[in-house]
């Protein structure tokens, strides 16, 4: 099937030609007739399918019928998504779609100033691309009117309330008109979803490609069991491994990330730290140098599991585990785009036996073991707390063994996965969802 079986413009496919875009992905082949025909949409898709395309194309053909001009301080089409750098992202897709024409875009996101932002609204604009919290902002100073954004999508809305957007959405919603048309995508389904898709959405036409624990069939899959305290030389082992090659470590915390990224380049691989408590200008920077190959490391928190549509990150670390099961299919994601293939690893200390039971769970398998074993891991997390010891020698492997015997050093510092970091305590409040405010 071709993007011109699906009803759209030739003007369009030429645009998508020009953008290198040929065949439809399977979200777009379902989602694309219903929002052409103007029907509401709720599409259930993972990160990485081209989702993008699946709204922005239906949303760019309707806003080019005509030759309507937005009003002062409006915007046709609002697209909210959660972090700023899926905005951006967003609307470096949207200014491909519309080149050409007289369609405009704008970007509001938090992390710069609101001003120039302000001015940019002032003649109005035809599309909306915003963070909740910064879109919140303009309306509160009447910088903003959503009376006529007949066209509205919510990107990554399970990462919106996952982040604690859900009352920004609530304070939106009653300022959109009636009649407008709404395209919700989410890579989840949780209850609170269903009331925000009842709020938003009118009899819905629904679209699906995957599961929530469904993962890439191109990601090659492999864990290791390793002592907290060894991990940051096997981080290491195996970045020097794939020297040059692009590479995303996942770690839970924000202080986390900065202190691991700086001991990983005091090693000898380049790496850059990207979480929500970096300025917008840190994160585009950090993105910068990640993207050209200046750092070929780039350690994050969970900010960056959704939206960075990377297509050059070969393998995906999991430095510490994540909380929310289903946040990891989000990070291995951002491997294996496009068709290409990419590797995922886990680093699982004998704490994190229980988000990695979660975890299998939802992807219906067992992650391959590299280092280690699941028998000693879990007799480690049985034992007292006291008799616990921090060699690793059981399930380090060969890595783990290197790291624990020369790592003394980078132990007493807490190396990014020793100790504290992370709050990784064994019964805790470890698996409670962490809420990051991007916007």
């Amino acid at each position: 099937m071709d993007f011109d079986m699906l009803g759209l413009k030739p003007r369009l496919i030429e645009a998508l030609t020009e953008m290198g875009i040929k065949d439809p992905t399977p979200i777009q082949k379902q989602a694309i007739p219903p929002a052409l025909d103007g029907r509401d949409v709720m599409g259930l898709a993972q990160t990485g399918t081209g989702k993008t395309a699946a709204f922005g194309l239906p949303l760019v053909q309707h806003l080019l019928e005509g030759d309507v001009r937005p009003k002062p301080r409006c915007a046709r089409a609002l697209i909210l998504a959660p972090t700023r750098e899926l905005v951006a992202q967003i609307t470096e897709s949207l200014a491909g779609y519309i080149k050409g024409s007289h369609l405009k875009v704008a970007r509001v996101v938090g992390g710069v100033g609101i001003n120039p932002q302000i001015k940019r609204l002032e003649r109005g604009v035809d599309l909306l691309v915003a963070t909740p919290g910064r879109l919140i902002d303009l309306m509160d100073r009447g910088a903003v009117n959503l009376s006529e954004s007949h066209f509205l999508v919510l990107d990554e809305a399970d990462q919106m309330l996952d982040m604690g957007f859900i009352r920004a959405l609530k304070q939106i919603e009653p300022k959109l008109p009636r009649d407008r048309q709404t395209l919700l995508f989410s890579a989840t389904m949780p209850k609170d979803m269903e009331s925000l898709a009842a709020t938003y959405l009118d009899k819905p036409v629904r679209v699906q490609v995957a599961t929530s624990g469904q993962t890439a069939d191109k990601i090659e899959q492999s864990i290791h069991f390793i002592a907290k305290a060894e991990k940051p030389g096997l981080i290491l082992d195996l970045l020097k491994a794939h020297p040059g090659e692009a590479a995303l470590v996942f770690a839970r915390t924000k202080h986390g990330s900065d202190r691991l990224a700086k001991q990983l380049t005091n090693a000898g691989v380049n790496a850059v730290a990207i979480h929500g408590n970096r300025s917008q200008g840190q994160r585009t920077r950090a993105l910068e140098a990640f993207t050209n190959g200046e750092a070929p490391v780039l350690v994050a928190t969970d900010v960056a599991a959704r939206g960075l549509d990377i297509p050059v990150v070969k393998h995906v670390y999991n430095y510490e585990l994540p909380n929310v099961p289903e946040t990891y299919v989000h990070r291995i994601g951002r491997t294996a785009r496009a068709g290409r293939e990419g590797a995922a690893i886990t680093l699982c200390a004998p704490d994190e036996m229980g988000e990695l039971k979660d975890i299998e769970k939802i992807i219906k398998t067992q992650i391959p073991v590299a280092t280690g074993s699941r028998w000693t891991a879990s007799q480690e997390e049985a034992k007292p707390k006291q008799q616990r010891g921090g060699g690793g020698r059981r399930s380090g492997g060969g890595g783990g063994q290197r790291a624990g015997g020369g790592g003394g050093g980078q132990r007493r510092g807490n190396a990014g996965g020793g100790g504290k970091p992370g709050g990784a305590k064994p019964g805790g409040g470890q698996r409670r969802r962490t809420r990051q405010s991007a916007g």
